[in-house]
């Protein structure tokens, strides 16, 4: 089992990996006390049935420069199989502005090929690889070293059984020709949005009760700060104040220091110092936005005339075509798109591109009249009118 530790031994078996059909890649990191993860390990390995083509690269060990695995990741030529990728991909893109491609993410592959939704490596390693994997190390302390031969045995394990894993899939998807509706997916994750967080839209991940365009504001330049705080020091935004703390900040809208001592759910730490100060920064921040400048709810939704009957019906079509096309569900249409179809609705994603060919279309035409739903046995079938 190779230990990489040199740029010069990185250099070397990415030089193989170059004209490779594809290489499996893994990460593991820790981010329970940092706002980025702090990468600590990468599994890599090169198509073929035994150990000796997979190595563990070792970021924290000795002179090491990751440019020869970013080459790899740049090459056209070379697929970059995932399981799950998109935290891999957000160390990548953060730490060195690169995201891997041409990408394959086995998670998303098996989703489209009839494995279930959101389904986890080990079951993949059972079910296709028909081997037992060893998860005793998955919550160990990957900063710490020397690594244990446990460690670097789990470790491996996540990059070797994923090459027979991929194969398997991808032979699924040319043969039923839904290699483009993988691409479709894959969108999302090659697309360097998905791993930027900008402060001024952190608000919009907190959960509140009040639509009130003057307590959003509020929301928002406090998110806003814990966000930017959070990113320049390098730690858990929530080491700066929890969400039900910075609801209620923006519910009191404290005025001063003894304001701040006063709140039920801020932490200790927060109630003075740089935070304290940057809290009482930002209310006044909030209450001083111009009326015209407030935030608004996105309410667009909240009045939707849904026809119930139509919604249930498109359910039992879903479940329909669910079973047919061995696709997840909630990968075609999650429930608030059907509601919102029923609704009149036409810009959703159930509507659009490979979706449209396995459920769209009919949605429409079951909206339209045009087909109608039977029933024989335990299946459900479309019969046009």
């Amino acid at each position: 089992m190779q230990t990489i530790t040199t740029t010069q031994e990185l250099a070397a078996f990415c030089a193989d990996a170059q004209n490779a059909e594809y290489v499996t890649v893994d990460t593991e990191f820790l981010r329970e006390r940092t706002y980025y993860s702090k990468l600590c390990l990468i599994q890599l390995a090169l198509p073929g049935k035994s150990d000796e083509n997979a190595v563990l690269v070792d970021p924290l060990e000795g002179d090491l420069s990751l440019d020869p695995l970013l080459e790899l990741f740049r090459n056209p030529d070379v697929v970059k199989v995932f399981h799950a990728a998109r935290q891999d991909l957000e160390i990548f893109y953060i730490d060195h502005g690169v995201i891997p491609e041409p990408l394959f993410d086995t998670q998303v592959a098996a989703m489209v090929c009839g494995f279930g939704e959101q389904v986890g490596y080990e079951t993949l390693v059972k079910r296709i690889a028909r081997q037992p994997l060893d998860k005793s190390s998955r919550f160990t302390d990957w900063s710490r070293r020397p690594l244990t031969d446990a460690q670097k045995t789990y470790a491996l394990a996540d990059v070797t059984h994923l090459r027979q894993i991929y194969e398997f899939l991808d032979g699924k998807l040319k043969e039923s020709g839904r290699d483009r509706w993988v691409a479709e997916e894959l969108a999302v994750l090659t697309n360097p949005d998905t791993y930027v967080t900008h402060p001024d839209e952190a608000w919009k991940r907190v959960k509140t009760r009040s639509s009130s365009p003057r307590f959003l504001a509020l929301v928002q330049t406090l998110s806003a700060f814990r966000e930017t705080y959070a990113q320049t020091r390098n730690i858990p935004r929530n080491r700066v104040y929890k969400d039900d703390a910075l609801v209620e900040l923006a519910s009191t809208k404290p005025q001063n220091m003894n304001d701040l001592g006063r709140s039920r759910l801020l932490l200790r730490e927060a109630r003075k110092g740089p935070i304290a100060e940057g809290i009482l920064a930002a209310v006044q921040k909030g209450l001083s936005v111009p009326k015209e400048d407030l935030p608004k709810p996105d309410t667009s939704r909240d009045k939707l005339q849904v026809n119930p009957a139509l919604a249930d019906l498109l359910r039992v079509l879903l479940k329909a075509k669910t079973e047919s096309s061995g696709v997840a569900s909630k990968l075609i249409a999650p429930s608030a798109e059907l509601d919102a179809i029923a609704a009149g609705l036409r810009d959703v994603p159930a509507l659009s591109g490979w979706r449209h060919e396995v459920f769209g279309a009919d949605a429409l035409r079951l909206c339209d009249g045009e087909i109608a739903l039977t029933a024989k046995g335990k299946q459900v079938k479309v019969i046009d009118l």
